[in-house]
């Protein structure tokens, strides 16, 4: 599994890449994966990707892949939620609920959440855009017994992460995860884990003013990204969020780029 320099917003591929941004979740996904393992099994083999490539290629997987057991994957991303923001926010503003969880009146853009709550969203194929569903439709796709063992431990996870980068200054807002069933049906961790492409990063020492003004704290992951887009105008209009992309502007790569670095160093950091 090799992490390359692309990154997506709003489910479309940017047409630029963001340096070094391989090398640095692949970082972060192995610093989540030998830290969360003893919650459940994941997919890494414990081999060096150099042992299973040519002598030509090694320049190729070095410092931005992981070796791994092919799985079963679950067509389901586990997404959890620890503070309201993104989608989860828009969707409490029409119903306050998200994903059909309902939640309590008054509830402000990035407030923290009474607990940690799971809403699902369908993995969709390449080109559509993820759907989040309600529980009930999970258990419709995949059966009760596996729905709820990933919710529990979607936020078993989730909490562990989120408490062990308090520590480090960083609040992990929400996040998701991907599963994959191995040969004897067992629930395995795959993909990348917990990194600023799945995860939102939020500095602790620019929560409190973000939330009195209503506003997202400044992020380590791609929100930078996504804002961008969101105030760009093409021909006057918003972009559409499909194929393809507006060019991103080199300002917008080096200050992403960056921020996942920041990321990086603060949770690494002894």
């Amino acid at each position: 599994m090799i992490a390359s320099d692309r990154l997506s917003a709003f489910d479309v591929i940017m047409g630029e890449p963001i340096p070094g941004k391989g090398e640095l979740l692949t970082q972060v996904a192995l610093f989540w994966f030998d830290k969360l393992g003893h919650i459940v099994p994941n997919h890494l083999t414990g081999d060096e990707p150099a042992s299973v490539v040519a002598p030509d290629e090694v320049d190729q997987v070095r410092g931005r892949s992981m070796l791994v057991k092919r799985l079963k994957p679950v067509p389901i991303e586990a997404v959890v939620r620890g503070y309201l923001a993104g989608s989860g926010w828009k969707e409490y503003q029409e119903s306050q609920s998200v994903c059909g969880v309902a939640l309590p009146s008054g509830l402000r853009n990035a407030a923290k959440l009474p607990e940690p709550i799971f809403t699902p969203a369908t993995k969709a194929e390449m080109g559509d855009h993820d759907e989040n569903i309600s529980f009930d439709r999970m258990v419709d796709q995949i059966g009760a017994p596996l729905a709820a063992k990933i919710r529990d431990v979607s936020i078993h996870l989730y909490q562990a992460a989120a408490n062990f980068a308090l520590t480090k200054g960083i609040i992990i807002a929400d996040t998701k995860f991907e599963f994959g069933l191995d040969e004897h049906g067992v629930l395995t961790l795959m993909d990348e884990v917990l990194t600023p492409d799945s995860s939102r990063y939020w500095p602790v020492e620019s929560y409190e003013a973000a939330l009195q003004a209503g506003q997202n704290p400044p992020s380590f992951d791609k929100q930078f990204v996504r804002d961008w887009l969101e105030a760009v105008r093409i021909d006057g209009q918003p972009w559409n969020k499909e194929a393809p992309s507006p060019a991103l502007p080199a300002e917008v790569i080096d200050a992403t780029a960056a921020k996942y670095r920041e990321a990086l160093v603060r949770l690494t950091a002894i």
